[in-house]
């Protein structure tokens, strides 16, 4: 079998969160079309129904939608349980979900701060920790969650101090519990996007006027665009990457080089 064949997640089954658009929808494709059935996890419920029906539509798997809010625990609990009763198993989990605010540390209001530290970080804690016990039940599998460049740098010019603590407290729980659970079956890692264009970002009156000034920073002069992070989540999902836990991947281009 080529490495191409190795690849294919073909009767894997897995979820993403915030799979209704951007980062996650790209992800959530990317699995669908290498071969596994899917669950689209959003808050937004209509639009995580329209984007599973258009993956499964393209796709021909199995790709479904669930409403959860990841800083429910219950909810959670409850969405892995769906999960594995729709799909029939679950292999792997793209952790995605996440919000920013932009604003000067001190007029940040501690409800703000709050409510980034509670999506970003909370709400990943309580996926990986849902998911992992399935896996570590059932003969292990691979969490992959998303932290940022905002971990690595401090992003300017805007302000977003909530979001860079989140996302570094990202990169640290995905190598703990790499360690906890290493020869147990379960891989954790995480990718660290730079600056990705997706709906959301190009299409924000707060964001759009910052752009050039990001581009102008880059060191390939652009942002980067959601497939592009397709297949290093494929890898980190499927039977290749077996060697691969605890590490974080900056798909950055090359933002955080100097």
């Amino acid at each position: 079998m080529g490495i191409i064949e190795k690849m294919r997640l073909d009767g894997k089954k897995g979820f993403v969160t915030g799979a209704a658009r951007g980062i996650g929808k790209s992800t959530a494709k990317a699995f669908a079309e290498a071969g596994a059935d899917v669950a689209i996890v959003d808050l937004d419920y209509d639009e995580a129904q329209k984007t599973a029906a258009e993956l499964a539509e393209k796709t021909g798997r199995k790709v479904i939608a669930i409403r959860t809010d990841c800083t429910d625990k219950k909810q959670v609990d409850e969405m892995v349980a769906e999960v594995v009763r729709e799909l029939g198993g679950l292999d792997f989990c793209h952790n995605n979900a996440g919000i920013c605010i932009n604003a000067p540390a001190e007029e940040m209001t501690y409800e703000q701060w709050n409510k980034v530290i509670n999506i970003n970080l909370n709400g990943i804690f309580l996926t990986d920790i849902a998911a992992g016990k399935y896996m570590l039940e059932h003969g292990g599998g691979s969490i992959i969650n998303t932290a940022s460049m905002s971990a690595h740098i401090v992003n300017v010019p805007q302000p977003q101090c909530a979001y860079n603590a989140s996302k570094a407290g990202v990169i640290q729980l995905t190598k703990s519990l790499a360690i906890e659970w290493t020869k147990r079956g379960v891989r954790v890692n995480s990718i660290s996007p730079g600056y990705i264009g997706t709906e959301l970002t190009l299409n924000s009156p707060t964001l759009v006027p910052l752009i050039e000034k990001w581009n102008a920073m880059a060191p390939l002069g652009r942002m980067g665009m959601p497939e592009e992070l397709e297949s290093i989540c494929v890898y980190l999902a499927g039977d290749t990457s077996t060697f691969t836990t605890g590490s974080d991947f900056i798909i950055d281009g090359a933002f955080t080089c100097f």
